[in-house]
């Protein structure tokens, strides 16, 4: 996947669940709305993890994807 436009990059590599959406969490709640954040994480757990918070917190989820093990979310900021 090639890289998206974004503001912000967060590297959540090695960390497990619930590390990966706490940091996400606090780096969202330092950008502008329209920002868009790079997350990469190597917890399979963070997939749905980032899913469930996008949706319960309105943020959007605009891309994700999987390249040898590392999870890879761009998340617009609302």
């Amino acid at each position: 996947m090639n890289d998206m436009l974004h503001e912000q990059e967060l590297d959540c590599k090695g960390l497990n669940c619930p590390l990966p959406i706490l940091k996400t969490k606090k780096q969202m709640d330092k950008m502008e709305s329209g920002q868009v954040l790079k997350m990469e994480s190597t917890d399979p757990g963070s997939v749905n993890d980032v899913n469930a918070w996008t949706r319960k917190t309105g943020n959007d989820l605009l891309a994700n994807s999987e390249e040898g093990g590392t999870y890879i979310f761009y998340i617009k900021k609302v």
